[in-house]
């Protein structure tokens, strides 16, 4: 769907929050959740599956969303945490933080992806691309990538030989030379793999 298309709620429930998550897929850094409560008029021309939106527009839409929402709450769960219980037990946890610090109790669930772990009596839905097709889960898509980013460019400061100013931790090809020659940090996720067998041909 195009973003003009982007629908504002899935059902009549008030309020509905959308749930998104960013760095599921990283090599290193938490995995961030983000829950949004749309006010029910909410546009905004650029809005859109962050994945799919420029870096300049994610920030300028990050703004917007944390000053018109009716509620929104950006939350984590550890390098550490994805370890103990795994990544998708991790998505679940983060996305559970985020909902429990709504300042505004949800009726209703709205979550990308295809699995979810229900979160108290709350009734929910499951979308697949649910961040190009409804306004709330695209907003929670821009905070959780937005908020993740920076956090990594912070990170980078402390470590910075892993490209993660770049890389955001996904498992480049400059991130995963680093973690050859350099070995792991404390941010890693050591139940990932983390060496790529075929990068000792190039060093």
């Amino acid at each position: 769907m195009e973003k003009h298309m982007l629908l504002p709620r899935f059902q009549m429930s008030s309020p509905e929050a959308g749930v998104d998550e960013a760095g599921r897929g990283c090599l290193a850094g938490p995995v961030v959740a983000a829950a949004v409560i749309l006010p029910e008029d909410f546009s905004h021309p650029l809005l859109n599956d962050s994945k799919k939106m420029t870096e300049k527009n994610r920030d300028i839409l990050q703004e917007v969303i944390r000053k018109e929402a009716l509620a929104y709450c950006i939350a984590e769960a550890s390098a550490e945490e994805i370890d103990q219980i795994n990544i998708l037990q991790a998505t679940f946890l983060a996305m559970h933080r985020a909902i429990s610090g709504l300042k505004l109790s949800p009726a209703f669930l709205l979550i990308d992806g295809n699995r979810f772990k229900p979160y108290q009596e709350i009734q929910h839905q499951t979308i697949v691309e649910g961040d190009g097709k409804f306004l709330h889960i695209a907003a929670a898509s821009v905070l959780a990538k937005t908020y993740r980013d920076e956090l990594m460019k912070k990170l980078h400061g402390e470590f910075g030989d892993y490209g993660w100013d770049k890389n955001k931790g996904y498992g480049t090809e400059i991130h995963r030379k680093a973690i050859e020659s350099h070995g792991i940090t404390c941010y890693h996720r050591k139940t990932f793999t983390l060496k790529n067998k075929q990068l000792q041909l190039f060093i």
